[in-house]
């Protein structure tokens, strides 16, 4: 038997995402209080036709007050050796406020505590926090469109061969929009020659040929890619060891459209080449086509 506990923010998606475990096989329950888990765990596990089964629950802010329950009951059912894994879902505080306007929906924190959205936000942000920080998987959705999450919940959750079962995440992103939440690891590119200041390169962006030419025709860039590959190449097997599920690496240059879209390209072909499972989102221009 094999849990998964989708929690996060309100408006990150958490609906799409039960839905897509569903679609994969996974016996859901929404809203989930959090000292009912176990109980949950040990009532789908009993029946022997079932230990082979999959099952995946939401809890999260709806619950208020016994969500304080949500780390003891981790903790059980880790001593009773319930296989489980935590997917947080966050998004950042402009996108989430949009959500609400576009479905006309209160936030939960609002109701009772004479919040406004953003206040409901930032408060539901940092009780979540121990959370997220013990979560097997982050997912940014700020960027996502519901398909584009589907596929990635998708391909995080599928089972796989152990030696494959770590992803290896690439984000893009421009440092003047802030570094993305649920980075592992981030890399500034903004010391590297910019196409930015080059009039024909300026309206393109790290996709296209001409600006990864340019972008990796100088010799510090170069370098710089190398030793980087070299230490994710070498780290790797260790995360791995680890039973890390999920790496992200972030490359950041200014506006996150030119030097860190070529980097985190580079890199998505490097890693593959080493059979390694690769997402790539480049947000800012993925933001820009939204």
């Amino acid at each position: 038997m094999g849990l998964i506990v989708v929690t996060g923010l309100s408006g990150a998606g958490k609906s799409i995402a039960i839905n897509a475990l569903e679609d994969l096989g996974y016996y859901c329950v929404d809203n989930l209080p959090p000292q009912f888990l176990v109980s949950f765990a040990d009532l789908y596990g009993m029946s022997e036709s079932n230990r082979e089964k999959k099952i995946a629950t939401v809890v999260d802010i709806r619950g208020k007050n016994m969500f304080g329950d949500f780390f003891h009951a981790m903790e059980e059912l880790g001593r009773k050796k319930y296989p489980y894994r935590i997917l947080f879902l966050d998004a950042d505080t402009k996108t989430l406020i949009n959500r609400y306007k576009y479905t006309r929906r209160r936030h939960p924190l609002m109701e009772d505590d004479n919040l406004s959205m953003e206040q409901a936000i930032e408060a539901e942000r940092n009780f979540l926090k121990p959370t997220m920080d013990r979560a097997d998987f982050i997912v940014d959705t700020s960027t996502l469109k519901p398909m584009q999450l589907r596929e990635k919940i998708v391909n995080l959750v599928s089972d796989r061969p152990e030696e494959d079962s770590l992803v290896l995440r690439i984000v893009s992103f421009g440092f003047k929009e802030g570094i993305p939440s649920d980075a592992d690891m981030v890399y500034d590119v903004r010391c590297l020659p910019n196409p930015y200041y080059i009039d024909e390169l300026k309206p393109l962006t790290g996709l296209t040929e001409q600006v990864q030419n340019y972008v990796m025709g100088f010799e510090e860039s170069r370098v710089f890619f190398e030793k980087i590959t070299d230490m994710i190449s070498y780290l790797l097997p260790y995360y791995r060891k680890e039973g890390k599920n999920e790496l992200v690496v972030a490359f950041g240059c200014t506006g996150g459209r030119h030097r860190s879209v070529c980097f985190a390209e580079r890199f998505a072909a490097h890693m593959r080449g080493q059979g390694c499972r690769v997402l790539v989102t480049h947000r800012e221009i993925e933001r820009s086509m939204s």
